[in-house]
């Protein structure tokens, strides 16, 4: 497997997407290829479409790949953008798809890349896509304390928010911010002492990559549509990492599980819904043990798979 970045829950994520033979199958985030080869290495029939915004990961893919040359497409572009994707690769319906919705491990190990709260020369940057004119400096340096404080409430579930925003802005009055160390030293140094340990920053750092990422925008919208592409049978497998991400892949496939919702008093359905999906399992699934124990990243993983109703 390549160093470049560890698929979480690989076992889980193949025996959810139930490969079938000639199946078409999608993985919006190739990362380093990793869950992807594993697809194309289950079934020398499968066909293979996959995108990443980050340059890097799909130069990466591109490498791992090679061996199955001709059975694979790979797009640099966000897969919210999966319709015009899957035009341009002239695909209609697919046999499954899989989301990894994490960060993978090369960007966090790389501190070039600015997204590591211990890295503490590393440029404040966070963007999946260097493209993007959008970086964490930017956000930092430049938001309103209002926006701030808002986006660390709602994409950290940051408690201290409206304390760690003071501080920030009295501290970027003079000079701008601009490293992964000196954002962490303003958040620790705003945190009540009791509450202060080696990752108080984590659920800061968190928000403001959401937001440079745009990584919750048509979430929502982007998975119940890449699940109605899905042929009957096919299977959706999405991984989650944060209560964020997971409360929107739960609710979405609750919704599409639920048929009609008329009152119980009404001698006929009006409402027209039809149940689109089946959860496969009572409860998402998270890591073994063992991976756990090998690679910490797992732990906080979530894998929820549905099944598209005949």
């Amino acid at each position: 497997m390549s160093a470049y970045h560890c698929p979480i829950m690989l076992r889980e994520v193949l025996e959810g997407l139930n490969i079938r033979p000639n199946g078409v199958y999608f993985d919006g985030t190739a990362g380093g290829g990793g869950h992807s080869y594993a697809i194309l290495a289950s079934d020398p029939t499968v066909q293979l479409i996959a995108t990443d915004k980050d340059g890097e990961a799909i130069a990466e893919t591109q490498r791992r790949l090679a061996p199955f040359s001709g059975r694979f497409r790979l797009y640099r572009t966000d897969f919210k953008r999966y319709d015009e994707v899957l035009r341009e690769a002239g695909v209609e319906a697919l046999d499954g798809y899989l989301l990894d919705l994490g960060i993978s491990s090369h960007q966090i190990d790389d501190a070039a890349r600015g997204f590591a709260y211990m890295s503490d020369d590393a440029p404040l940057d966070m963007r999946m896509d260097d493209r993007s004119a959008l970086t964490a400096e930017t956000v930092v340096n430049e938001y309103s304390p209002e926006a701030l404080t808002r986006i660390l409430r709602e994409y950290g579930e940051e408690v201290f928010a409206s304390a760690i925003v003071r501080r920030l802005v009295a501290e970027r009055a003079g000079g701008r911010v601009t490293t992964c160390g000196a954002l962490r030293v303003i958040i620790e140094g705003a945190v009540p002492a009791r509450y202060r340990y080696h990752a108080c920053a984590r659920k800061t750092f968190q928000a403001i990559r959401i937001e440079v990422n745009g990584e919750l925008a048509g979430l929502k919208e982007c998975i119940a549509g890449l699940t109605r592409r899905l042929r009957p049978g096919g299977r959706a497998c999405v991984l989650t990492f944060h209560s964020l991400e997971d409360r929107i892949v739960k609710q979405v496939f609750r919704e599409m599980a639920e048929g009609c919702t008329c009152p119980k008093s009404f001698p006929v359905c009006i409402c027209g819904k039809k149940r689109e999906v089946e959860p496969v399992g009572r409860q998402p699934q998270t890591a073994s043990e063992a991976e756990q124990a090998e690679n910490s990243r797992s732990k906080s993983a979530k894998l929820r798979i549905v099944r598209k109703v005949e």
